[in-house]
């Protein structure tokens, strides 16, 4: 079992997830909001893979991607974005910063799956 942290603006969208990766068999902790994520990873804390809303006050997914990517303890976290966001545009940016897999909401099981297996395997041929 993965730890998976979710990181969205929405408490309905947050417990959607968690239901869907408790099917898929993965620990999922979620955050409401980017900067309580990033928190949790400057105190030492650190998941399996992180899954990111783009669209969030305050701080939005892109900025979280873009920090993960900067941070030396979290540069090859495997990230999959999450988004009504489903432009070319905002896809390529997002991979561009280091996404390594994009699915847009709504959501099913099935997709998440896939994106999930498509960002560790990435993240494994990295290696």
């Amino acid at each position: 079992m993965s730890c998976i942290w979710i990181v969205d603006d929405d408490d309905e969208m947050l417990h959607a997830m968690q239901l869907m990766l408790s099917v898929l068999d993965h620990e999922a902790v979620p955050f409401l909001g980017a900067r309580l994520a990033a928190r949790s990873l400057l105190d030492g804390d650190s998941p399996d893979l992180m899954i990111l809303d783009i669209n969030m006050p305050e701080v939005s997914g892109l900025d979280l991607l873009e920090f993960l990517r900067r941070n030396p303890g979290s540069k090859e976290l495997p990230v999959v974005m999450l988004s009504t966001e489903s432009s070319d545009v905002m896809i390529d940016r997002a991979r561009e910063l280091g996404a390594d897999a994009y699915v847009s909401k709504p959501v099913t099981v099935e997709e998440l799956e896939r994106a999930i297996k498509e960002a560790v395997g990435k993240r494994q041929q990295k290696s």
